[in-house]
């Protein structure tokens, strides 16, 4: 498994465990580094750690952007009554997407990689669909997620 899939799976499980006990990000980040640190060699895991925690805080910190986006995305779909990981995981792929360098396929096809592990295989199609749209919403000003309209 590559660094990057292995980074994003850390960032999904920092992300979940915020939803689900409420704990702030810094706090999240170090609970789930130091259950990764264990057995490891100290500075082994630092680019994984340093990729994830930038996923984690950039999809807090662009949260209200983020739901714009898969909610538009989502017709017909409230982000609060999806599953707790299939959210998150639109959280960070969509963070990608719309922030981050990585190519736009790569996100995607990350994500769906990580939906088979923890989630389902409906969840890949759900979550493939979804950020397919978030991919396609960007080019179009007229449903940018940011919030940017035709003038």
């Amino acid at each position: 498994m590559g660094k990057r899939r292995e980074a994003r799976e850390w960032a999904l499980k920092t992300l979940y465990l915020m939803d689900s006990s409420g704990l702030p990000a810094q706090q999240a980040l170090r609970a789930v580094r130091a259950e990764k640190a264990v057995g490891k060699r100290a500075g082994e895991e630092e680019a994984k750690a340093e990729f994830a925690e930038a996923l984690v805080l950039g999809a807090v910190e662009k949260s209200r952007e983020i739901g714009r986006a898969i909610s538009a995305a989502a017709k017909n779909w409230e982000l609060d009554r999806m599953a707790v990981v299939d959210r998150n995981i639109l959280r960070l792929a969509a963070y990608e997407l719309l922030y981050g360098d990585a190519p736009k396929a790569s996100a995607i096809n990350e994500a769906i990689e990580i939906a088979r592990k923890y989630s389902t295989e409906e969840s890949t199609k759900f979550i493939n669909g979804i950020l397919d749209k978030i991919r396609t919403m960007e080019h179009d000003p007229e449903e940018d997620p940011r919030g940017n309209r035709k003038t």
